[in-house]
């Protein structure tokens, strides 16, 4: 490749990891706060889908990305609440009840969005960063979704309020020790359900960029499985929002190889490399997920029998 080319190709990268690890930025964080509640979201495909979708609507009707933003988190927010009411039911298991909800979400967004894959909604602004360069392809590269500092914001805010703020303290309690919890007169359930819910809502803004920034439409494979990757890029962040957004753009970047080579027109291997994120995740589970060993960072919930 030319000089030109390798500008191209490394500007795609780091584009893609902007890009593309928004939504897994936003839908890690969400996993991160509930699974911090001491419950596991395996719904968070789903989430991620009907909140694609209803924010993909609202922006489409209302004629406003920022209403779709608001509708995509408030789909995810109330599909993540059922969630975590039906995993407050005794005898109820959370790894099966997520597998339904997302059966759930995922059937409800292809049914009540056939009518939206056709038009086109309005979409969120983009953040120029690549000015200084007089190549277009750099240029297009560097167009970074608005909703990426509020992500980045978030996450820096979840990780400080987990170690210094009350609710944080509860809601790690909740996930370290529900007895302990019990025994100082908090509700668990709640904290859980609430952590669950807000989670829900985190991830809906995952869903809204697919929807209204990158690829920026609506059609029943937008997200590609990016909702259960998550829950992997969680383990591997050690549930820290912090580490959540080297997780993301790891991924990120990973993703947008494929396209970054097919920028500077390299079509060899593009669908092979399409693969890295899944092969990520496999790689990630079958490390950090052994039998009879917990992960660093866990909470203790988690690795009890549920």
């Amino acid at each position: 490749m030319t000089p030109d080319q390798w500008i191209a190709f490394f500007s795609g990268i780091v584009g893609g990891a902007l890009r593309v690890g928004t939504p897994f930025l936003f839908v890690s964080l969400g996993e991160c706060l509930t699974e911090k509640s001491g419950r596991i979201n395996l719904g968070l495909e789903g989430v991620l889908v009907l909140s694609a979708m209803a924010a993909f609507g609202g922006a489409y009707l209302s004629g406003s990305p920022w209403i779709g933003v608001l509708a995509g988190a408030l789909a995810g927010g109330l599909l993540a609440a059922l969630h975590g009411v039906l995993c407050s039911l005794k005898g109820v298991n959370d790894v099966a009840t997520g597998i339904a909800l997302m059966m759930l979400g995922t059937g409800l967004a292809f049914y009540l969005g056939k009518p939206l894959i056709q038009p086109q909604a309005p979409q969120i602004p983009a953040i120029a960063l690549g000015l200084w360069s007089d190549s277009p392809a750099v240029r297009s590269a560097l167009q970074v979704n608005m909703l990426l500092p509020l992500g980045l914001l978030l996450a820096l805010v979840m990780g400080w309020a987990f170690k210094h703020t009350r609710y944080g303290l509860l809601l790690r309690m909740a996930g370290d020790s529900a007895h302990a919890a019990r025994a100082l007169g908090y509700s668990v359930a709640t904290i859980r359900v609430i952590a669950t819910t807000l989670g829900g809502m985190v991830a809906g803004l995952g869903g809204a960029s697919l929807t209204l920034f990158y690829p920026g439409s609506w059609n029943e494979g937008i997200s590609s499985g990016q909702g259960l990757i998550a829950v992997a890029l969680v383990i591997f962040a050690r549930w820290s929002p912090w580490r959540c957004i080297g997780a993301a753009a790891l991924f990120g970047g990973a993703g947008a190889i494929g396209p970054a080579l097919q920028s500077v027109g390299i079509g060899w291997g593009y669908h092979l490399f399409n693969t890295v994120p899944y092969v990520l995740t496999l790689v990630i589970l079958v490390l950090t997920c052994k039998p009879g060993s917990v992960a660093q960072g866990s909470p203790g919930e988690l690795s009890a029998a549920r």
